[in-house]
């Protein structure tokens, strides 16, 4: 159960821009330099966080990214399910909850999964942006 490269850049990203967004727009060549991540990468996920509203895009020279709404407002599962269309697939259960596999009624582990699912969804729901961009044990790279 790893997280897809574009979950873990994804967070990356936003987490840098909510700390440092207090000077204005964020660059995403900083981005890139602070993170060691390419450029080009990051320009495809920014694209997508800002489609999907979690990210204001500013033009010009002084231009860069912010955070379209509070850091408090945006959850670590926001910026996953965004950045890959879903979390933690799992074959039998799809995203909404729904037992997608034609053997779930013999199953013996379909409980197992579902509870799985419930425990991974509550934590990633229950962890904002702010508080991994406060959290200094957090490393980013």
């Amino acid at each position: 159960m790893k997280p897809s490269s574009k979950a873990r850049y994804s967070l990356h990203l936003v987490i840098d821009i909510a700390q440092h967004q207090g000077s204005g727009p964020v660059s995403l060549r900083e981005v890139s330099v602070r993170q060691d991540l390419s450029l080009k990468y990051l320009e495809q996920l920014a694209k997508v966080l800002a489609k999907e509203g979690y990210l204001n895009s500013i033009r010009g020279a002084q231009g860069g990214y912010l955070l379209a709404r509070g850091a408090d407002e945006i959850t670590a599962g926001d910026i996953m399910r965004a950045a890959e269309g879903g979390v933690l697939d799992i074959a039998c259960i799809t995203d909404s909850g729904v037992e997608t596999c034609p053997r779930q009624q013999m199953c013996g582990t379909s409980q197992f999964w579902k509870g799985l699912r419930t425990a991974i969804d509550s934590y990633i729901d229950g962890t904002t942006i702010a508080a991994l961009a406060a959290d200094k044990s957090f490393v980013l790279h």
